[in-house]
């Protein structure tokens, strides 16, 4: 283990990261490669909704979009950087309940890349689901502070 993992959550016996959020209308999991097919239709559906969101600097998602093996390859990045707890990519799927809902969108939860003490926390949400960006937002706000073991000064995310 790094430094840099070491810094951002505590080891495994101390902190068991989170897997599931449940909030009102949606649920978080962990992203993966099963999310492939969902993922890649959400955000090449709403690239110019995602890049508008706050937190977004304009550059992702691609303008061009990305084949499904180059979106693969990056959900399977995000999956390592969880298992290996670099970083913590979640898919934001519509429902409550396990086995139901599409993909709507994501939350990143890394360490800031030009303060890795800072916690850097971005999501989006599809242009067609709109409306719960500021319900994704808050609820992550709220699981952030109470279960992350995340300073709230140290947390970077933008408000909705």
């Amino acid at each position: 283990m790094s430094s840099d993992q070491q810094t951002f959550v505590p080891p495994a016996e101390v902190f068991e990261v989170p897997v599931r959020l449940v909030g009102e209308g949606f649920r978080l999991e962990p992203l993966g490669p099963e999310h492939n097919e969902g993922d890649l239709a959400a955000w090449s559906g709403s690239i110019e909704h995602v890049r508008a969101t706050p937190g977004f600097l304009g550059d992702w998602p691609p303008e061009e979009g990305m084949s499904p093996e180059a979106n693969l390859a990056d959900l399977v990045r995000h999956a390592r950087d969880f298992a290996e707890r670099r970083g913590f990519t979640y898919s934001v799927l519509e429902g409550e309940r396990d086995g139901t809902g599409e993909v709507i969108g994501c939350l990143y939860i890394y360490p800031g890349k030009a303060d890795p003490e800072r916690v850097h926390v971005t999501s989006w949400v599809r242009a067609d689901r709109a409306a719960f960006d500021k319900t994704v937002y808050e609820a992550v706000v709220r699981w952030l502070a109470e279960v992350w073991p995340f300073d709230a000064e140290r947390i970077d995310y933008a408000a909705r």
